[in-house]
């Protein structure tokens, strides 16, 4: 497992030189545009919304009110409960609006790296990427919920708190990287069958989607870089994990 996540990390290393060489920059101006909106509605909701929980949380225990250290700890939680679900809806946003850019994108990096284009891939529209990238973002928003919610209940146990995160952390990072990986195998594998691939190269998601989450920490240059860079690591790293198993010799043409 260890070993997956330090390649999924790797793989960004030659990502920008990459973008650049097959002139790729223009496929990301209308994903960026979205990722920029979208951070800029959440970041703002996130603001707004931190104190007015706190304050509603010790408003139901009067006692606790008095004590501005125990309303600065409920501040802290909230914020970092908006946040977690700020980063859950903004990924899952932006990555499903961007199928159809992000498609493209993926397709040339195959190109440059197998050196052949392939004519037995599964051949989808506009239309049925973005309904690809809804689909599969749907899927993994509520199965992404279904784990948060709980780990995010932790939070509010000290002891834990700093376990609950680093687990959050992972959990972000794992679907982060499964749709980052999805634009490369919405090509060759059906819905099913990707869902069984990247459980099965579960690391290589999780490395993917470290570096996706620690981009956004950067303020401004982050969202405008992160799917650049992610997209691009992923499907250098998806290609050859499909090239490993052989699926891009597949001549079956797979349906949704």
């Amino acid at each position: 497992m260890i070993k997956n996540i330090l390649n999924g990390i790797q793989a960004y290393s030659g990502a920008l030189a990459l973008i650049s060489k097959l002139k790729l920059w223009k496929f990301f101006f209308v994903p960026i545009i979205i990722s920029i909106i979208t951070a800029t509605v959440i970041i703002l909701t996130a603001y707004g919304l931190s104190d007015n929980i706190s304050d509603y949380i010790t408003s139901l225990l009067p006692d606790w009110a008095e004590n501005s250290w125990i309303k600065g700890i409920f501040s802290f939680i909230s914020g970092i409960i908006i946040l977690a679900i700020g980063l859950i809806l903004y990924k899952h946003i932006i990555m499903a609006l961007s199928a159809p850019f992000m498609s493209p994108v993926s397709e040339k990096i195959e190109v440059y790296l197998t050196g052949a284009e392939r004519k037995n891939h599964r051949n989808t529209t506009f239309k049925e990427q973005l309904w690809r990238g809804i689909r599969i973002n749907i899927r993994n928003l509520a199965k992404e919920l279904l784990i948060t919610i709980p780990i995010l209940l932790l939070n509010f146990i000290p002891i834990v708190t700093i376990f609950s995160t680093v687990l959050l952390f992972l959990v972000q990072a794992y679907y982060a990287g499964f749709g980052n990986m999805d634009y490369t195998l919405e090509r060759h594998l059906n819905y099913r069958k990707s869902v069984q691939f990247v459980r099965k190269n579960k690391g290589v998601a999780i490395g993917n989607g470290i570096v996706f989450i620690l981009f956004l920490l950067l303020p401004v240059i982050g969202v405008i870089l992160v799917l650049p860079m992610s997209v691009t690591a992923a499907s250098i790293k998806t290609v050859k994990l499909l090239e490993e198993e052989n699926l891009l010799l597949e001549h079956k043409i797979l349906v949704s």
